[in-house]
């Protein structure tokens, strides 16, 4: 047998680089943290051929220490953790030390700061012209690694990975400018951004203005968490989850427990096969979190998962019920004076007649009194839609995808208040588990008892259903109750049983809700408009379609080319 030997320290930083750089936009995350953590305001890229050929980054933060440059390119060399402790609580994005070490042993490396520069070819330290901050070139990426080489793609490819890159780290650090030349020619540019106005901004040039625009802020504490962003709207979800951002303490992460939160919080109102879209920041206390689980660090633990998982769930499910047709996305501003709006004559009659016929007598609106967020019924269009005339302007309501939503949220919050019959088996239904996920189904039995399904264990590697609500009839309950199971062991709770009830409600409030050439009164068309004001999430039906368009009167007045 071949006799243990230790590794030249130069293989084995180039052993390391196939865990830290597998490409270009390897690089420049790593380089961009590094300038993060020493506190960079300004940061600069030029980018040549994707990145293969030239990665340089400028800065202006505190910069190295001349005698610390040589032990800058050491592995395992770092200011940013000195013991275990500080391991426990990382409040840097870097602090395993072995990333420029890595890059050097695959490229021809460069580092400039505190009027020394240091390079890979001989690690001998030059003085050199150079500013407050840090300059660092990466030249010939794999060009000693061949084979790596080979596995890179186009230099499109290759720059579209670097671009994203960068528009994921912008997003977390509005306090920070960034800018991006491609085989110099400027491609990105975003300035510091302090205000709300000015995060806006900048989210609308990373996510796009239809986002923006599709999109409201969430902001909710509790527990010692802070979530706060951008959700998007249900009617404006994806076929891929290419539009999701996710920052815990500010560090770019994908996790499972966050992405198993939010497509909780979306089940309601979104089809099953769509995507939500949203940028979130999760601030949580240093020590509740892991972030050395990954060789890049794109990937989390927390201590208290469940914790989490409910704080983030339960906040997006708060403000996705506030989504209602009363704040709904504004009009956009227009490069012309609207003619003035006054309440006209017709709306005020309504408010009248409409007060007149409420089973409770309340005083008839004077002229300047509030108009109801969805204002009052017009006409019905085709049978289908209510044209109602508001504050705005005018309001498109889809009556029978309104009337599903309504239905639907009273249907649930009667099973949530008296629940529904459960019914017993005539022959209970065996299932064989592993003692692992007998033993996972049995300490929520209480839980599934109290949504109407009874299940005893009755040995160890098998369970007995005994009684199901009736709702659930038909329903295959052996894969159910393995779906259920899975998610047990998985994440320690399951929403699979609630869902299908919730499915089950939801197919009972289609059938029943007001269908198609139906002809409403204007009494029963106002009745269904201040309905939809009381309901949560009325924006949206059950199937994530919007109820209802509203349509300002300066976005009728340009369909007109009015006040031009």
């Amino acid at each position: 047998m071949t006799r243990i030997e230790k590794l030249p320290a130069l293989l084995a930083n180039q052993i390391a680089a196939g865990e830290v750089v597998e490409r270009p936009a390897s690089v420049v995350k790593e380089l961009l943290e590094n300038s993060l953590d020493a506190g960079a305001t300004k940061i600069e890229f030029d980018i040549e051929a994707g990145g293969s050929r030239l990665i340089r980054l400028r800065d202006n933060g505190k910069g190295i220490h001349p005698e610390d440059l040589k032990l800058a390119l050491d592995r395992h060399a770092t200011s940013k953790i000195k013991s275990l402790d500080d391991l426990e609580r990382v409040l840097t994005l870097g602090f395993r030390g072995e990333a420029l070490a890595s890059i050097a042993a695959v490229s021809r490396f460069s580092l400039s700061s505190s009027g020394w520069q240091i390079n890979s070819s001989d690690y001998e330290l030059a003085p050199t012209a150079h500013p407050q901050g840090t300059t660092v070139e990466v030249r010939d990426l794999f060009f000693n690694t061949p084979a790596r080489r080979k596995f890179l793609r186009t230099e499109k490819t290759e720059f579209e990975h670097i671009d994203e890159l960068i528009k994921r780290m912008a997003l977390s650090q509005f306090n920070v400018s960034f800018s991006v030349q491609h085989n110099n020619k400027l491609i990105r540019h975003y300035r510091v951004a302090t205000s709300l106005a000015e995060q806006d901004q900048r989210v609308g040039d990373i996510c796009g203005a239809a986002f923006l625009n599709q999109s409201v802020r969430i902001e909710a504490e509790a527990s010692g968490l802070k979530l706060w962003g951008w959700i998007g709207l249900p009617n404006a979800s994806r076929s891929q989850p290419d539009l999701q951002y996710f920052y815990v303490n500010n560090r770019m992460v994908r996790d499972k427990t966050v992405n198993h939160a939010v497509r909780q919080a979306y089940h309601d109102v979104m089809y099953g096969d769509r995507y939500p879209a949203f940028v979130l920041f999760l601030t949580i206390s240093p020590e509740l979190v892991d972030v050395n689980v990954h060789p890049t660090k794109q990937e989390v633990r927390f201590r208290e998962s469940r914790l989490v998982h409910d704080f983030i769930a339960r906040s997006i499910h708060d403000a996705l019920t506030e989504i209602r047709p009363a704040v709904q996305i504004p009009a956009p501003v227009v490069s012309y004076n609207p003619i003035p709006f006054n309440y006209p004559l017709k709306m005020q009659e309504q408010a009248a007649v409409y007060n007149e016929l409420r089973l409770e007598p309340v005083p008839v609106l004077p002229v300047v009194a509030e108009i109801p967020p969805l204002g009052y019924a017009l006409a019905q269009l085709h049978g289908i839609f209510i044209l109602a005339e508001n504050e705005k302007g005018l309001v498109l309501v889809d009556m029978h995808a309104a009337h599903e939503r309504v239905l639907y949220e009273k249907l649930k919050h009667s099973y949530q208040e008296h629940g529904f019959a459960s019914q017993p088996l005539l022959v209970p239904l065996t299932i064989q588990l592993t003692q692992r996920e007998a033993n996972c189904l049995e300490r929520f039995m209480s839980v599934f008892e109290t949504l109407g399904l009874r299940i005893d264990r009755i040995s160890q590697e098998a369970v007995a259903v005994r009684e199901v609500p009736e709702l659930l009839h038909g329903t295959d309950l052996d894969q159910l109750v393995r779906d259920i199971v899975s998610d047990i062991v998985q994440h320690e709770q399951s929403f699979r049983l609630e869902e299908r009830i919730n499915h089950i409600l939801g197919t009972i409030s289609c059938h029943a809700a007001i269908r198609s050439q139906r002809k409403l009164s204007t009494l029963e068309m106002n009745a269904l408009l201040r309905s939809m004001e009381k309901t949560d999430c009325s924006g949206q039906c059950n199937h994530g379609r919007p109820t209802s368009m509203q349509f300002s009167l300066q976005e009728l007045d340009k369909l007109f080319l009015r006040g031009r």
